[in-house]
């Protein structure tokens, strides 16, 4: 089961509303589901809460460290409360996916993200599940570092928003353990609406054959 829900992110308002900011975004989203408050804790160098959930202490961090130092915070935590990589959800932006959709996945390499990087040396390992939430790629590697810490547009910030609400409803089965019924429920995305037939003006409501 998931013990630790861990959002990265960078701290101070100048980086809230911004891509590499979206680990925060869906930890703020289930603090506010389940009536948490998160406070700052010196010892775990980030602001936490923890709630019992079927007889089971559960956490939620975010590390205030910076992202490059992410892992100072989810080691100390991890290590004072005795919590195996295994029980670690990591949340964190993912150049690879497109805004809207999120992946589920436990294991492998960081792939160049500095805050994964620091928590793979903090933990000694790579073998925790990271929930990965879309935000595009700039199509251009050099771009990469503005592109992470600049605001998504309008609708890109909508489509994440929408994942973050769609992949909260996998956070029962990630604290139960099971990890193919959250699979399911993140993996699928939510369909686009469509979108209502055009009506000429006068018409009484007659959908327009143009």
């Amino acid at each position: 089961m998931i013990k630790l829900f861990v959002g990265l992110g960078n701290p101070g308002p100048e980086y809230e509303a911004t891509r590499h900011n979206a680990g925060f975004w869906w930890i703020d989203a289930l603090a506010r589901d389940w009536k948490l408050n998160l406070v700052p804790e010196r010892s775990y160098h980030g602001l936490a809460a923890r709630t019992n959930i079927a007889g089971q202490s559960v956490w939620l961090l975010e590390p205030q460290t910076f992202m490059n130092l992410s892992g100072k915070s989810v080691g100390a935590l991890a290590r004072f409360f005795k919590i195996a990589p295994e029980e670690i959800l990591v949340v964190h932006d993912e150049l690879d996916v497109v805004p809207g959709q999120a992946k589920l996945k436990f294991g492998g390499s960081h792939a160049g993200h500095n805050g994964l990087r620091d928590i793979h040396a903090q933990l000694g390992t790579g073998d925790y599940w990271r929930l990965r939430l879309g935000i595009g790629h700039p199509g251009v590697k050099s771009e990469v570092i503005n592109w992470v810490l600049k605001k998504p547009l309008k609708e890109q910030r909508e489509a994440i928003e929408d994942a973050i609400v769609r992949t909260l409803h996998a956070a029962p089965a990630l604290v139960a353990g099971e990890m193919e019924k959250a699979t399911l429920i993140i993996h699928t995305s939510k369909p686009p609406r469509p979108k209502p037939p055009r009506r000429e003006p006068g018409d009484g409501g007659t959908p327009a054959t143009a």
